[in-house]
């Protein structure tokens, strides 16, 4: 609830703090995938069991977490003018969490399966899935410098950006690999969906920082 006496900067204080509280579960969730994908890779399925395991029941702290930023806004109310940019950033960077748990879904799946995905395949997704999570990080920086100005933020945005580029670029690559292997079916078609979940996740990151900028302007 918010007092009389709590001025406009308080409450931007307390909406900054809910939201990075909930980024900081979302990177959490996204520091699990590259290590997932390294037991994807070695075939260690019971390692990716209990990871997959970790990952769903963080994927759901995200879902509590945004549910609590959207009362904590509720509470704050009209004197918090921009207060739905603090809820498009929850909801954009929450996405990724939503992303993660697919991913983690489908790579199982393969593993349960058996189905054989060559090492050459295995090493790029390892790559795609650690240049992924660098962009999660890179808006995560971005949050963290919103109180020191306009520029700062900017300049945090921008290797988002960058990194968000590296991201599509191996993912392009990759997807043509895939799509001209010579996997079965079913396993074309899931690790296909791995490929898009991990590029939607850079591009969350991406405009999660693009509303960063804006908050910026205000904070």
């Amino acid at each position: 609830m918010v007092l009389p006496a709590e001025t406009e900067e308080r409450v931007k204080r307390r909406a900054l703090s809910a939201c990075s509280d909930n980024l900081r579960k979302v990177v959490d969730v996204s520091r699990k995938i590259p290590q997932l994908v390294e037991y994807f890779a070695s075939g260690d399925k019971n390692s990716a069991k209990k990871l997959v395991t970790e990952i769903r029941s963080a994927a759901e702290e995200v879902v509590n977490s945004r549910r609590m930023v959207s009362q904590e806004l509720a509470e704050i109310g009209a004197i918090l003018i921009n207060r739905e940019d603090f809820l498009r950033f929850t909801n954009l960077s929450s996405e990724i969490a939503d992303f993660s748990e697919g991913i983690a879904f489908y790579l199982i799946e393969i593993m349960e399966h058996n189905w054989v995905v060559s090492q050459d395949i295995k090493h790029d997704l390892m790559n795609l899935s650690s240049a992924v999570l660098d962009s999660v990080l890179k808006l995560r920086e971005t949050m963290m410098v919103l109180n020191y100005g306009s520029q700062k933020t900017l300049e945090r945005a921008k290797d988002v950006e960058i990194a968000e580029r590296i991201v599509d670029d191996q993912y392009r690559a990759l997807i043509i690999k895939v799509l001209s292997s010579k996997l079965d079916t079913p396993t074309l078609f899931l690790l296909r969906d791995v490929l898009q979940l991990l590029e939607n996740s850079a591009d969350k990151a991406e405009d999660a920082a693009d509303t960063a900028r804006m908050l910026s302007m205000v904070m």
